[in-house]
Parts: structure tokens; sequence; C-alpha cells
């Protein structure tokens, strides 16, 4: 037993050691690597001595001669401890102690050199958060860590906010933020941040690293996917897939599950081969459907993904494209209706219609048609008129079919 304990005071006096060389050496990289937890390589070597040291707080102590940070400390490795033995909630609130007092004290410190340790800080909470969620709503309690990490990485955001070197810091916790609103279903939240990065003269968008420029850009062009603004929602997610390292096959595929629906919406059409190499086969009906003009294989590809859809946001921006599949299919009735006769090629029956709809099995009454092709040409997706009398859809002669030229259709 003794040499267990004096086993364990070696590693938590090494860990301290590194701990203040990274302090008095001022090595951002080091301090970060230390405060790890969910993947961190002094994680289990400090939980493991905890078990077998009863009061580290006289090696802890030492943290105090070099900056006020024992105490701070001696709440960090109480969450290593905790995670090790897979006690989530312990481990966030022992997170959380250490967390305070370790912002106070990088607000103290002129130069922005822990900025990766306090980034590192901030992910750990964000992370540890959701776990304790998790742990909390298995035992039948209400989660509400999650919440409490948002307001801590406020905190965050406001030291960084200001102007000199740490400001650079900021979009990384904005990034976070933007991942605990989404994950909470408060994204209204986001808006104020969003203003204070684009509006605020203290930040220039492109002194960001590039990771946290391309984060932002896809969150905020989500957020112009639910806002319908998919002009602006292309804008930043092309951005963002632009900007993104082509190796990360991941993140590239994250991207496009938006940007593929903000292009159809604008008439864009992706070749299969994209959806095949980054795994979102899951549009490929949709494809299909806006290309033959095919009602029934759209119908059919929102019903068979319907669950990741709406888990995704965006089952009512593919469920709109209904009106660019009915201009596909008149497209090519007018066809069709061209090599018949020429010379009545703009004049399409409602009968017609109806026969091409029944053969794709659309059970549809003349009414629920006129309304349809009314719709069409009140949306600019066909040009022409609709005669009620002779129940005939009239087209223009010239272009009857424009292009949405980057438009949405609705």
């Amino acid at each position: 037993m003794a040499y267990g304990s004096l086993e364990g005071q070696k590693r938590l006096q090494d860990y301290v050691n590194r701990f203040i060389d990274a302090l008095t050496s001022q090595n951002g990289t080091q301090l970060s690597a230390l405060l790890a937890i969910t993947s961190s390589p002094f994680r289990d070597a400090v939980g493991s001595a905890l078990d077998l040291v009863k009061d580290p707080s006289r090696i802890i102590k030492q943290v105090d001669k070099h900056a006020p940070l024992g105490e701070m400390l001696g709440h960090h490795i109480r969450c290593m401890q905790a995670y090790r033995h897979r006690r989530y909630l312990d481990a966030y609130n022992s997170l959380e102690k250490s967390a305070n007092p370790f912002l106070q004290e990088f607000r103290n410190w002129e130069s922005a050199w822990a900025m990766k340790a306090l980034h590192t800080v901030v992910f750990e909470l964000r992370t540890l958060a959701e776990l304790a969620d998790r742990e909390m709503a298995n035992n039948g309690k209400v989660p509400d860590k999650l919440k409490g990490a948002g307001s801590f990485l406020m905190k965050v955001f406001g030291a960084l906010a200001g102007k000199g070197p740490k400001r650079v810091g900021a979009l990384y916790v904005t990034c976070q933020l933007f991942k605990v609103y989404f994950k909470l279903g408060t994204v209204h939240l986001c808006r104020s941040v969003i203003r204070s990065i684009e509006t605020a003269r203290v930040f220039d968008f492109e002194e960001f690293p590039t990771r946290d420029k391309v984060t932002y850009m896809y969150y905020t062009g989500r957020l112009e996917v639910f806002n319908d603004n998919f002009a602006q929602a292309d804008k930043k997610l092309w951005y963002a897939l632009g900007q993104c390292d082509p190796s990360k096959d991941a993140n590239i595929r994250m991207i496009l599950k938006y940007l593929v629906p903000v292009k159809l919406s604008l008439g864009i059409l992706p070749n299969e081969w994209l959806l095949r190499k980054y795994h979102i086969m899951e549009y490929n009906d949709i494809v299909q459907a806006l290309r033959r003009g095919d009602i029934r294989l759209l119908r059919y590809a929102l019903q068979a993904n319907e669950d990741q859809f709406l888990r995704s946001g965006v089952y009512l921006v593919l469920e709109k494209l209904e009106l660019q599949v009915y201009q596909r299919l008149m497209k090519k009735i007018h066809l069709i209706q061209k090599q018949k006769d020429p010379s009545k090629a703009h004049q399409i029956k409602m009968d017609s219609i109806l026969k091409a709809l029944k053969w794709l099995q659309i059970d549809m009454d003349i009414d629920e048609v006129e309304c349809i092709m009314a719709t069409l040409i009140h949306k600019n997706l066909m040009r022409g008129y609709l005669s009620h009398k002779s129940k005939v859809v009239v087209l223009s002669k010239q272009d009857p079919f424009p292009l949405l030229s980057g438009k949405p259709a609705a």
C-alpha cells in the first residue's frame, strides 16, 4: 500500500512539474496537452495516481509559487480521475470549477501565449457537458450542464472580443457556442455572437485561422438554410467547402449535406460520382427525380429518407423541390407535343398532363392540376397562361421554361 502511495505521488509530482514548466516557459502547446481530458496522454496516469494518494494538496500547492492556479489544478486532476472512472457528471462539475479560475488568470496575461490551452478547456467543457447531460437523463434527472457550458463560453468570448492579440481566438469559441446552441435547439442565440463577429471593427475575418473560418461558415450557412435564405447559404457553404482541407472527407461530407439541398433549390444538380464519393446517396433519387420530372420518385425519396432529412433540418427545403419536378415534367410533355404536332407545341391540353401523372401513378383531378400550372406560372418556372375554358396551358413561344438563375423557385 505504501509503495502504491509513493508511486502515485511520483506520478502526480511529474505532472505538476510539467505544468509548472509550461507556465514558466509560456509553452501553450504543452499546457494544452496537460489540460486535455477526453484525449489526454496524462489523464490515466494522473487519475490512477489520485486513486492512490489521499491528499495531493501538498504537491498541487507548488504551482502557487508561479501562478495562483493551485486550486484550479486540484479541480482539474479530480476531473481526470472522475472521467477515468466514467463519472461524467462529477468530471464536468470539477472541470467547471477548474475553468473559471483559469479564465481569470488568462485575462491577466497580456499576451495570447495560452490561447491553445484556453481552447482546450473550452472544448473539453462542452464535450463533458454533453456526456454529463446524457448521464443525468439516464438517471431520470433534467440535463442542464450544456446550458451551463454555454454560459461559460460566452464569458470566454467576452474575454477575447476586445482589441489586442487575443481576439484571433474568438472565432474558435464562437464555433463551440454554435455547437452548443444547435445541440440545445436554441439557434436563435447565435445571432448576437454573429453580430459581434461580423459588425465589430476589432475583428478582421480573414485574420482568423482557416479551420475556424470553415467551421463558422458551415454553421452560419446552416442557419441561412433554416431561414430559407438560399443565396447566402450557398455563399457561406461554398466558402466552407472551398477552404476545407481536401483530405478531410468527413468534414466535406458534413458541408455537402447542406450545400447539395441548397444547390438543388437553385436549380443546380450534382453529379452522381460526387454523391457516391462522399456517401450522401440519399440525395441521388431526388436528383434523378429532378432530371426526369418524376414526382413519384421525389415523394418516394422523401419518404424513404424522412428521418434523416428531418434530423438534418433539410426536409422542408427538399419538399419544396416539387415545383421544379413539375416544371421538368412539363418540359418533357412539351417536347413530346412538339414532335407530334410542331404547330401546336405551345398548347398543352390538361388531359395530356393528367395522363402523364396517371402513368406516374399520381392520382390528381383537373382542378389540382390547374392549381399547379397556375403556381408554375406565378413562380416564373413556366411562361404562358392557363385557359380554364379550353382546359389548355398555352406556353410562351419564347423561352417557355426559364432557368432559375441561382434563385429558388419557392
